[in-house]
């Protein structure tokens, strides 16, 4: 009996550390500012157009696989344990999300050491305004 309940809780616990992360949860890795040194203002500005719309796909495709995740590690562990065998399906995009995200880091430091102009970072909606605009949603 006790090493039945070992065997679930060492699966349980197999489930979850294979479960992709939320986008808000993969840290930038450290990629160096001298890696774009040479670059002019404008070539910097470019590239850093360029990893935002990548960070956005990855981010949104790392969103997709945890959620996916999630569900699947709820459903094998209340449900149906062939369930989790999906997990393995769903592909993490972590590592590449936290390569974009230092990408950005580096190019936006050389632009501040460069003087360059930043473009303005966008701005989240305050939960108010999230609140007012599903109120009105049916209109």
């Amino acid at each position: 009996m006790k090493s039945i309940k070992f065997s679930a809780i060492l699966a349980i616990s197999g489930l979850v550390a294979g479960c992709a992360q939320q986008p808000n949860q993969v840290a930038a890795s450290y990629v160096s500012p001298s890696t774009y040194d040479g670059r002019s203002c404008a070539n910097l500005l470019q590239e850093r157009n360029e990893i935002v719309g990548r960070v956005n796909q990855l981010t949104s495709e790392q969103k997709e696989a945890a959620t996916t995740d999630a569900v699947l590690t709820g459903v094998a562990l209340v449900v149906f344990w062939p369930a989790a065998i999906g997990l393995a399906a769903t592909k993490d995009n972590a590592t590449a999300l936290s390569a974009a995200k230092g990408n950005y880091d580096a190019i936006t430091a050389k632009m501040t050491q460069k003087g360059c102009a930043l473009p303005p970072e966008p701005v989240a909606p305050s939960p108010v305004a999230t609140e007012e605009k599903k109120k009105r949603s049916w209109e």
